[in-house]
């Protein structure tokens, strides 16, 4: 069985660094119900979750442990005044240090759960990134989503070419097999405090 590992923790919230496979709230099915949230409620009582992560994606996760906190957080992650950083190893050579993806998406009705671009349907979506390192077939990236939907950095990424190693959803059938796990890490979050307003820089360093 997977561990959560515990970042930070006090009165009003955890974060912790959730390992891939790993649900972040309930779902369907006899094993729907091992998820992170789950998990921190046997554990502090209490627990909602203010944004998920998807089940393949590692990395912090913040969890409010009061209705306080929880609607204090929610609105940080609904007016978009957090930060969040990703790491991804994506396939072939990005151009260019840095550059932004803006394509509007939405839910793939007929094929859930995946999303796609419609430009003329889809919700705004903008994601941020700068390249860190390229080798002859991938590259890696940060990643600073702008905007939340469902799956954004996995299909802003495969939409221009270059999807994410280990994406089942999303990536060619070559491409999802040159990585066991989806190679997308969550590696960091900067909010303000519930209750003391102070902002908080909570980190994970990418396990791959």
């Amino acid at each position: 069985m997977d561990t959560l590992v515990l970042i930070h923790r006090d009165d009003d919230l955890v974060c912790v660094d959730k390992p891939s496979g790993m649900l972040s709230v309930p779902g369907k099915g006899p094993l729907g119900g091992d998820c992170v949230v789950n998990r921190l409620a046997a554990k502090f009582g209490w627990a909602r979750e203010v944004h998920r992560l998807d089940m393949d994606t590692s990395g912090l996760m913040v969890v409010a442990l009061n209705a306080e906190s929880h609607r204090a957080l929610s609105r940080q992650f609904r007016d978009r005044t957090v930060g969040k950083r990703y790491e991804a190893v994506v396939h072939g050579r990005v151009e260019g240090e840095r550059g932004e993806i803006d394509l509007p998406l939405r839910a793939d009705i007929e094929n859930r759960p995946r999303q796609i671009v419609d430009h003329e349907h889809g919700k705004a979506s903008l994601t941020r990134y700068e390249v860190l390192h390229r080798d002859d077939q991938t590259t890696r990236i940060a990643l600073a989503p702008e905007t939340g939907r469902s799956h954004q950095l996995r299909v802003h990424l495969a939409s221009v070419g270059h999807a994410i190693l280990g994406d089942d959803l999303y990536a060619p059938t070559e491409v999802c097999a040159m990585s066991a796990r989806l190679l997308l890490h969550a590696t960091s979050l900067c909010v303000d405090h519930p209750a003391s307003g102070k902002r908080l820089v909570l980190v994970s360093p990418c396990p791959f």
